[in-house]
């Protein structure tokens, strides 16, 4: 089973996500989507496998969210716009399996992806 972790390497919850996937499996591909951005596909994919609405996905922390978003309401397909538009607005670490996904924080949230 090849997982997929949407990793930034500067976020120490992200960090902290991938050294416990590493301590559970070596059967996984790492992709930084700060630096090569976030297809709609792999969006709605995430969506989909977390069972989340997009506007779940949105880290309400960031600057452009307390700017720009905070007080607008948006559907789903705006909201998977936005995060492809402004992929640092993910929470992280995402980490997909081949039926379901999980945000890795708590890290322990990852031991749902090796239970049947």
């Amino acid at each position: 089973m090849k997982l997929r972790i949407y990793h930034n390497p500067r976020c120490k919850k992200s960090r902290a996500g991938l050294a416990y996937l590493i301590s559970r499996t070596s059967d996984y591909e790492k992709v930084d989507y700060l630096q090569n951005g976030l297809s709609t596909d792999e969006i709605r994919e995430m969506v989909l496998k977390l069972h989340l609405p997009p506007k779940e996905l949105i880290r309400t922390n960031e600057e452009v969210f307390k700017k720009e978003l905070r007080a607008k309401s948006f559907n789903d397909n705006e909201w998977i716009q936005i995060l492809k538009e402004n992929p640092k607005l993910l929470k992280r670490p995402v980490i997909v399996g081949k039926h379901k996904a999980v945000i890795g924080d708590p890290v322990t949230n990852i031991d749902k992806l090796f239970i049947s």
